[in-house]
């Protein structure tokens, strides 16, 4: 059964990492544990269809930070900030 995203963000919005998330491909801290929580990016993608045909991802909002760093999160990992 295919899960309905009810995503309240979308491409181009500002938004900030709320919760605790740990990454490992930070440019700066590779291959060490880097918390994410506090960074703020843009919204580049939300995923919900893969070549045509509907997908649940697990991850399903692409953020782009400052740089070349990008990491996908949960809509309930990020939350929205005003310009």
């Amino acid at each position: 059964m295919l899960r309905v995203l009810r995503i309240f963000m979308k491409v181009g919005d500002r938004v900030r990492v709320t919760e605790s998330v740990l990454v490992y491909h930070h440019p700066q801290h590779k291959q060490t544990a880097f918390d994410a929580q506090g960074l703020e990016g843009e919204v580049v993608a939300i995923l919900h269809d893969w070549q045509g045909r509907p997908i649940s991802a697990n991850l399903p909002v692409l953020v782009q930070f400052e740089g070349r760093f990008k990491a996908h999160f949960r809509e309930s990992e990020v939350t929205v900030i005003g310009d």
